[in-house]
């Protein structure tokens, strides 16, 4: 018998490359700093609410961290990226203790944006 051969299309990866002047990092960097925006809006007791759209149905209104970050999707891909990243965060605290999920957002960018100053000044980030 003959093997069957199946043939699937992928979409092409881009590959982005840090230039000298940090490109790339600071577009992570922006798109860390979106999501911890919208996100950080719902913190605390007093924490205000988000109007979510809705692609079908009416629009949502949620003041739930993790919600909110999993709606977030950048239009940028490096800015995506780096919101992917504070949102993973947000998703492994939500799973692991149900709760804090806006301030492991918050703080997760915050530890970003200082280690991104160190990585940018210079020094070897490994």
């Amino acid at each position: 018998g003959r093997a069957r051969v199946s043939t699937t299309t992928k979409a092409a990866k881009q590959l982005y490359f840090n230039a000298e002047d940090g490109t790339a990092l600071k577009k992570m960097q922006k798109g860390v700093d979106k999501l911890a925006h919208v996100v950080g809006v719902t913190l605390g007791p007093k924490g205000r609410n988000v109007v979510l759209e809705s692609k079908y149905g009416s629009p949502k209104i949620v003041n739930d961290g993790v919600t909110v970050a999993k709606e977030v999707d950048l239009e940028d891909p490096v800015e995506n990226v780096g919101a992917r990243l504070v949102r993973q965060a947000a998703q492994k605290t939500n799973d692991l203790a149900g709760d804090g999920t806006t301030t492991a957002t918050v703080l997760s960018a915050a530890m970003i944006t200082e280690g991104m100053k160190i990585v940018m000044a210079g020094p070897n980030p490994v």
